[in-house]
């Protein structure tokens, strides 16, 4: 498989199978022809209305067949698509769009009302009127395949370009490391605004695979996810590291493991899967028909993953698995203090160069000078600084040591603790705040917001205002109100110290 853009691969997989089945929802599918001529002829609209190479074009969807056509169409048509959330803030949304520069808004009816922007509705039947004919390839490896926005640490999210060759590369790697084919069913569950979406979208396409769709916010209810994998016989799915352990508590305690026998491989990614983790994955899910369990890191500016570790039954049970090797045409490096860091053990900043590396952040050049730098040896070439800590350990593979600054994952979303601040200091009634994570288990992680007031705040005006602002994922569950923060001795807010001996308001 090697193509200019992803989605030639899907126009062959059609030549060969166009009968086959590309898409499930609910009771609802989609032929490979089906898909493509539906796509088809969306994309020629696009274009029409002046979509080309590099053009970015909004997606405000739920999970559901107009959203494959719409992802495809945009991809025919040339552009680059732009995943947003109908649940999301309009503000955030309309930022988005007018930050990527978007040209257009696909959409659906009952969305027509929700923000004023130039937009195409994708259940409108006027619009599948017309050829139905692939139209013709106009993408070079260094267009823009998507444009992807995870949370800002100034207050504002940042969109991460990714080009075509980067996704080729990566599902390229996807398909020689764990080939799939006709029979095999992938289940497309992760909310499409992040990027480990784009692989469930779309390896199988390019593979005579197909996919089935989970119904929206299924994705949280391990009951829902069971009777998806059984019903429609799903060989492949993905799990947040604590959405894998709640799903498997759940299989185990219902004694419902014999429903699960279509599975062959679980990838999981999006926070450190714990040691606890595999051996509960391999104990509930045990022979003769175990699947396999493999671990995947990267950060959304290098093309969702960039390194692997492939767990077994005897992979350790304590602390926290590998993040393992470096994917096809990556390059991984660790800098510390002291320069490259080769030795066993030896922790320093994570570095990553390579085909996956994304052009920038749309419309920030420069946040994107600031963590795309030139890469020490290579002339002409970038890497990506991740901010993650890691080093090198035993057989070469890479262990996770946490983050150089304020950036948290919970349930896999990727959030900056200044933006959810910055969103929390717009409110007029609040004077400081610092957000933190509180982990009262493994499966209970929260954000805390400490905060030092106005006279005349009320919480609940708060609360609105965040509403309105951040998505729901990034709203702090509880607001600890303080006469002052804490502070170190260099006079930074302690925030080792918020968690210690606070009353919870609200």
């Amino acid at each position: 498989m090697s193509y200019a853009a992803l989605h030639y691969g899907f126009e062959a997989q059609v030549e060969q199978m166009p009968d086959a089945i590309a898409v499930t929802c609910g009771s609802s599918m989609m032929t490979y022809r089906e898909l493509n001529e539906k796509a088809n002829q969306l994309a020629f609209r696009l274009r029409s209305a002046g979509v080309k190479p590099d053009t970015v074009v909004g997606i405000m969807l739920e999970r559901s067949l107009d959203m494959m056509v719409a992802v495809f169409g945009v991809l025919k048509s040339g552009g680059a698509y732009l995943p947003l959330s109908p649940q999301h803030p309009d503000s955030r949304v309309r930022y988005m769009l007018e930050n990527s520069q978007a040209r257009l808004l696909l959409t659906a009816r009952r969305y027509a009302d929700k923000l004023s922007y130039p937009s195409i509705m994708v259940d409108d039947p006027e619009v599948y009127r017309g050829d139905v004919h692939n139209p013709e390839h106009v993408n070079a490896p260094g267009d823009l395949v998507y444009v992807i926005y995870t949370s800002g640490s100034t207050g504002r999210p940042k969109g991460v370009m990714i080009e075509h060759h980067s996704l080729v590369n990566r599902i390229q790697w996807m398909q020689k490391a764990y080939p799939i084919g006709q029979g095999d069913v992938l289940l497309q569950k992760t909310p499409f605004t992040f990027d480990v979406s784009v692989w469930e979208l779309l390896w199988w396409s390019v593979a005579g695979a197909s996919v089935h769709l989970l119904p929206p916010a299924m994705e949280k209810f391990p009951q829902a996810i069971l009777e998806a994998v059984e019903t429609n016989k799903v060989t492949m799915i993905h799990f947040v590291p604590s959405m894998l352990g709640a799903f498997l508590n759940y299989v185990d305690g219902a004694q419902e493991q014999n429903r699960l026998r279509s599975l062959t491989r679980v990838f999981a990614s999006g926070e450190a899967l714990l040691g606890g983790q595999v051996e509960l994955f391999y104990r509930v899910l045990s022979e003769p028909w175990q699947p396999q369990l493999t671990n995947l890191y990267g950060p959304t500016e290098a093309t969702i993953d960039v390194s692997y570790y492939d767990c077994s039954p005897n992979s350790p049970v304590s602390g926290t698995v590998p993040i393992g090797r470096a994917i096809d045409g990556l390059e991984l490096m660790i800098l510390g203090d002291n320069g490259i860091c080769r030795l066993q053990g030896e922790i320093g900043e994570l570095y990553i160069a390579g085909a996956g590396v994304a052009r920038g952040y749309a419309n920030q050049p420069e946040l994107t000078e600031e963590r795309f730098i030139p890469h020490p040896d290579q002339p002409g070439v970038r890497m990506y600084r991740t901010g993650d800590l890691a080093s090198w350990g035993v057989s070469g593979n890479l262990d996770y040591h946490g983050r150089t600054d304020h950036q948290v994952k919970i349930r896999g979303l990727r959030i900056e603790l200044g933006e959810v601040e910055a969103g929390i200091l717009s409110y007029s009634g609040v004077e400081q705040c610092a957000v933190a994570v509180s982990e009262e288990s493994e499966a209970l992680v929260k954000l805390v917001a400490y905060i030092v007031v106005r006279e005349g705040f009320d919480l609940r005006q708060l609360r609105s205002h965040c509403k309105g602002i951040l998505p729901d994922y990034m709203l702090p569950a509880s607001y600890v109100v303080l006469p002052q923060l804490p502070v170190t001795e260099n006079g930074k807010i302690d925030r080792k110290s918020l968690s210690v001996g606070q009353t919870v308001n609200g």
